[in-house]
């Protein structure tokens, strides 16, 4: 039986970290990409070689076609099948409508939208001839239900969950399923620049009493790319957060 593959964007800090750890540990080979910060990865690579682990650094800017295309080329000569995407480079914009500048605005939906769907177009022919595959996308409560402060965060990621909707509907047929995680309030670098104050009101306002951990994240979209009957689905991991 042959190994089974992963590809993560944005796996080398935080949601994506743990979700890359989660497929290794699964006995995944996993591919990490990443776009800038060339230090943070190549000390995440380190960090999982202690491990016992060996996963593939690819860089890209998931925005940038070109990119893409050279960067699934490059996965494709290592492997011969990807058997799960993991969508989950993205940025978040906190900022009130007004002040929301078109350069914002475009810079957000190009990684968090835009990146989604180059990405998954890249691998869709591959997955269909392979039989089938899995990709997972990472979306957001504010996808789900707003956010105030958040317009193009919260608007990019309700995109996300209407593509993986649709696609899921395209690709079924084929044996390949779309899904989504909605993550909540996760303990990430992304939720650094809240204040404790503003942390607490958070945390009062999650039925469970506390912040998700990137793990609780990885945990979920292990199950979407595992559990072969579900498609299509949105799967919420916020304690409850903005029910």
């Amino acid at each position: 039986m042959s190994v089974k593959t992963a590809l993560i964007t944005g796996g080398t800090k935080g949601i994506g970290k743990a979700i890359a750890l989660a497929f290794l540990e699964r006995g995944y080979e996993v591919v990490l990409n990443y776009c800038h910060d060339e230090r943070s990865a190549l000390a995440t690579q380190e960090e999982f070689n202690m491990l016992g682990y060996c996963p593939v650094l690819l860089r890209a800017d998931v925005s940038d076609e070109a990119q893409v295309r050279a960067m699934f080329k490059e996965f494709f000569s290592i492997y011969e099948k990807l058997d799960v995407l993991v969508n989950n480079a993205g940025v978040s914009l906190i900022k009130v409508i007004q002040e929301t500048k078109i350069a914002d605005w475009n810079r957000v939906f190009d990684i968090n939208v835009k990146g989604t769907y180059l990405c998954s177009r890249e691998v869709t022919d591959k997955m269909i001839f392979a039989g089938g595959g899995a990709i997972v996308n990472i979306a957001s409560i504010w996808g789900e239900v707003g956010a105030s402060c958040e317009v193009a965060y919260s608007a990019s990621k309700g995109a996300v969950i209407a593509f993986t909707k649709a696609l899921a509907k395209e690709l079924a047929p084929s044996n390949v399923r779309v899904n989504c995680v909605s993550p909540g309030v996760i303990d990430t670098e992304m939720n650094a620049e809240l204040s404790g104050a503003e942390m607490e009101e958070l945390i009062s306002s999650i039925p469970v009493g506390r912040i998700g951990t990137p793990a609780d994240v990885a945990e979920a979209c292990l199950f979407l790319a595992e559990s072969s009957y579900v498609t299509g689905e949105v799967l919420s991991v916020g304690g409850l957060f903005g029910k």
